[in-house]
């Protein structure tokens, strides 16, 4: 018999990223009643690792959730159910005693040399997992460990993702979810469960005896521990659902759970994402992910997007910091008011957004390009704006080519909170863009998880209807739509012409 939907309670998302950890409680309506975060600390203990500390990720946990459910008022009792998201890939270990052993982010380098030293199948491996390999995933970061640091790969006694260590803290189970496992590269498709086969092509034929138990997102685990419970101020035995890969989290937070809808993330990576039935040919694009029992993400991402603006304010626009903070108002929104005076043209600098590296390598440099005497801060500045949407249109191209299509999407992160940008979006894209009325769209879409595993909502679909509200949309504008066409045509030829030098910056040698 079928549990009959709840009417009245409150919801407990909890999203934990690489830097940030927020808690946030929802009522059954979406209202979001408090928020808390809490920052973390990342070590970098070698030139290119990325670790952090596991006992402080976890009281970082503690403050937030108890600050945020002190702020909303809301009752212990009340809280219905918990749900956890975090940032996929990377690599979090318990040893054979469950106690803390080490925890690799996903920005993690370390495993650069094993992606490229030709050592493994990877058309195999990408046959099984439909994305193959890179350097922060999850069964490349147990390779690394098991050729670099056997004696404490031998120690392992479980392996999982950032959110899964929550769920653990929060109910003593090991456990994991599809959405993360298959993100990260460690899951059969086709069987939609571990493969024996796969994780002999990484070479860890013995990852099955350290890989925790398999559910789905909204399957519940366990109920919040007694002791737990007490340092949080939550209920004892409060159900914990297993939880969701950040990516899908902020596609359901926002309002996407309809085939064919399309979840654009403008944050500090480029996430671009579409619900779809089934996967593209394998190696048509860069990741995949299980989005419910049924269907998938099919995902095209890179460290590409807004982060590049808030680079560019934070080494070059004092003045614009100087005015905001005399008016009291955000600095990105005074560089929004600047962008009004600049109309699109040719003339215009093309910019390259890969701070961080690109797509396709991880050597990836950015760049202005065509910039002249006449150019000034504000020129520049729409050179980032426009290169960041160029920049998520290449990944979109690359879903359109493998014939993943859309005609609308919804537009989160940064990016979201400028009308400029959002605008652009849609004009670059030629789709409708729309903005959600959530900004925490990672702990909504855990919060909306919640419910369905506590039986408030049916499906993800009612989920979906009850908790998110589109607010605005942005109708593509054609008045532009020939130059941007243009400039985008360049910024490729550009991209093209540049790959090839990218590797130069890091050597010595003319």
């Amino acid at each position: 018999m079928n549990k009959p939907e709840q009417t009245s309670g409150y919801l407990l998302g909890i999203d934990s990223g690489n830097t940030v950890i927020k808690a946030a409680v929802f009522d059954l309506q979406g209202r979001e009643l408090a928020v808390c975060n809490a920052k973390m600390q990342t070590a970098h203990p070698q030139c290119g690792f990325a670790e952090t500390d596991m006992q402080a990720h976890w009281l970082h946990c503690v403050d937030a959730v108890r600050s945020a459910l002190a702020q909303s008022g809301v009752q212990a009792s009340d809280v219905l159910a918990v749900g956890c998201s975090g940032h996929g890939n990377g690599l979090y270990l318990l040893d054979t005693q469950c106690e803390p052993l080490l925890a690799i982010q996903s920005m993690d380098a370390r495993a650069e040399s094993l992606v490229t030293d030709g050592s493994l199948d990877v058309a195999a491996i990408q046959a099984i997992n439909g994305q193959g390999i890179w350097a922060a995933q999850t069964p490349m970061l147990l390779r690394w460990l098991k050729l670099n640091r056997p004696e404490l790969y031998q120690r392992i006694g479980a392996a999982f993702l950032c959110k899964d260590y929550i769920g653990f803290r929060l109910t003593g189970e090991c456990a994991s979810d599809r959405t993360d496992m298959s993100g990260c590269g460690l899951i059969d498709f086709v069987r939609r469960d571990y493969s024996a086969d796969l994780h002999a092509l990484y070479g860890i034929p013995e990852a099955g005896d350290y890989l925790p138990s398999l559910f789905e997102s909204t399957d519940v685990i366990g109920g919040v521990t007694d002791d737990v419970a007490a340092q949080l101020g939550l209920s004892s035995g409060t159900p914990v659902v297993a939880g969701l890969f950040d990516v899908v989290a902020s596609a359901l937070g926002s309002g996407v759970e309809r085939t064919g809808q399309a979840s654009i993330i403008a944050g500090t990576w480029s996430i671009n994402q579409v619900v779809v039935e089934a996967l593209p040919e394998a190696g048509s694009i860069f990741m995949a992910s299980c989005f419910d029992r049924r269907r998938f993400l099919a995902i095209e991402s890179s460290a590409t997007s807004a982060t590049n603006l808030e680079w560019f304010v934070h080494e070059f626009c004092q003045p614009e910091r100087a005015g905001a903070d005399q008016r009291g108002v955000s600095v990105f929104a005074v560089c929004n008011e600047r962008l009004s005076s600049v109309e699109p043209s040719l003339d215009l600098p093309i910019f390259h957004p890969y701070l961080y590296g690109s797509g396709q390598s991880s050597l990836g440099r950015a760049g202005f390009f065509g910039v002249t005497g006449w150019h000034d801060r504000q020129t520049l500045l729409y050179a980032i704006y426009e290169g960041v949407v160029f920049g998520h249109r290449h990944h979109i191209e690359r879903l359109r080519t493998a014939g993943i299509d859309f005609d609308s999407a919804i537009l989160t992160g940064g990016g979201a909170r400028s009308d400029y940008w959002a605008q652009m979006f849609a004009d670059v894209l030629n789709v409708e863009i729309h903005l959600s009325a959530c900004s925490e769209t990672g702990a909504r879409g855990a919060a909306i998880a919640a419910g369905v595993g506590a039986g408030t909502f049916p499906d993800y679909a009612a989920g979906v209807a009850a908790m998110t509200t589109i607010t605005r949309t942005f109708k593509p504008d054609q008045q532009y739509q020939s130059i941007y066409e243009r400039r985008y045509q360049l910024f490729c030829r550009l991209l093209a012409a540049m790959e090839p030098l990218w590797d130069s910056f890091s050597h010595d040698t003319p």
